[in-house]
């Protein structure tokens, strides 16, 4: 019979449950490596060190001199001047543009028509034909970058012949359009961080997911649940002693990756890119705020999950498929233009998602979206709780079969 468990007093019984599940599983490694390294650190670190791969290539490809075939390279040596002032090296010609860059060789291949110089002696349009792989996000810069010379050249040797005619080169353009650009550089920042919200959610969830496990299924198969049970404690206040201490790592776990983006925040060059990103104290407070009711909603879930399974691993496996349920909500905002409403900070993920994007923009989260989400997510949790209360009054859970 366990010998902490016959020692729960009916006064104390939450707290000793409590502290015996947290202060055993600080010897668990497993747990530790989740809820401290995994998740925390290790998400953090790899988002910034891609974020800085793929922002310095970008930036090295729009700064540096990009090397690009071109076939007729003889037959528009003015065309050639012009991008060749713009940084762009002409290289020899290629065989097969399409093969070119569908091996990668290039990333774009520029063709030059022979009739290109009769065209143009008589003031006719010419074609350039641009070969590239859409497919291939690599070379999107690069195709840009080509693109806004030939049209920029384009556009001056327009107006020139306009002005040899005697006419405005205004006359060809009836009709100027201003773009007003309203964002602000805080606010670019969503683009490139639309996915952080997950990366918070996905760590309270890996912070406390072991523990979660180990306290349901993995004492009903080790048998030590039965005599748990057996005291004279009301289930429901072993039930709040193990979410306590579940929801103590899921906590720990967030707080450390708070922390984790905080400090390697300050190494993403999202000022090179016309960005600003703050992700200090600040921020930090109201992701917290934002986030607690969703520790005990997380918390109660993974304990009503892994009471149905029968060994520590079918539990493994049905938690693992309950981790993808945090994605809808992020990939949604992600890939669909949705305009917040009211009544959306009420539901539990959603409302969490639309906060700390809210945030990421450098706009003010209101104390009544911070009260729907804190009310609906805590009515949500409530009612989970009830029913894995039902889970815990079954003697079937305590019995390993």
């Amino acid at each position: 019979m366990n010998k902490v468990a016959t020692r729960i007093h009916r006064s104390r019984a939450v707290l000793t449950v409590y502290l015996k599940e947290v202060r055993e599983n600080l010897r668990d490694r497993r747990t530790l490596v989740s809820a401290f390294l995994t998740g925390p650190l290790l998400g953090p670190i790899m988002l910034v060190m891609l974020l800085n791969i793929t922002l310095n290539r970008e930036l090295d490809k729009a700064e540096k001199p990009l090397p690009v075939p071109v076939i007729g390279a003889q037959y528009a040596p003015n065309l050639l001047d012009a991008l060749k002032a713009g940084g762009v090296v002409p290289g020899p010609a290629v065989a097969s543009p399409q093969d070119s860059v569908r091996k990668q060789d290039a990333d774009v291949v520029l063709r030059i028509a022979p009739g290109y110089g009769t065209a143009w002696r008589k003031g006719e349009p010419v074609q350039v034909e641009l070969f590239y792989d859409s497919s291939q996000r690599d070379a999107s810069t690069s195709v840009d970058r080509v693109t806004n010379l030939l049209e920029g050249f384009g556009r001056q040797q327009g107006a020139m012949r306009l002005v040899a005619r005697g006419l405005s080169p205004n006359a060809a353009w009836p009709l100027l359009v201003a773009r007003r650009d309203q964002a602000t550089p805080q606010s670019r920042a969503v683009l490139m961080f639309a996915m952080l919200p997950y990366f918070f959610v996905i760590t309270i969830f890996m912070g406390g997911m072991y523990l979660a496990i180990d306290l349901t299924a993995g004492e009903r198969e080790r048998q030590s649940l039965e005599p748990l049970f057996a005291n004279p404690v009301p289930r429901w206040k072993i039930l709040i002693g193990k979410l306590a201490a579940i929801c103590t790592f899921s906590t720990a776990s967030l707080l450390t990756t708070l922390l984790a983006f905080a400090v390697v925040g300050r190494f993403i060059p999202a000022d090179k890119i016309g960005m600003e990103l703050d992700l200090g104290v600040h921020f930090a407070a109201f992701v917290l705020l934002l986030m607690l009711p969703l520790v005990l909603l997380m918390a109660v879930l993974q304990s009503m999950v892994a009471a149905f399974a029968k060994s520590y691993r079918e539990a493994q496996t049905y938690l693992s498929l309950l981790m993808l349920v945090p994605l809808i909500p992020s990939a949604l905002l992600s890939f669909l233009p949705v305009k917040a409403q009211a009544w959306m900070y009420a539901v539990p993920l959603l409302s969490q998602n639309l906060g700390i994007m809210q945030l990421l923009r450098g706009d003010v989260v209101t104390a009544q979206q911070i009260g729907l989400s804190f009310a609906g997510t805590l009515a949500a949790a409530l009612i989970a709780m009830l029913a894995t209360m039902q889970l815990y009054r079954s003697e079937r859970l305590a019995i390993s079969v």
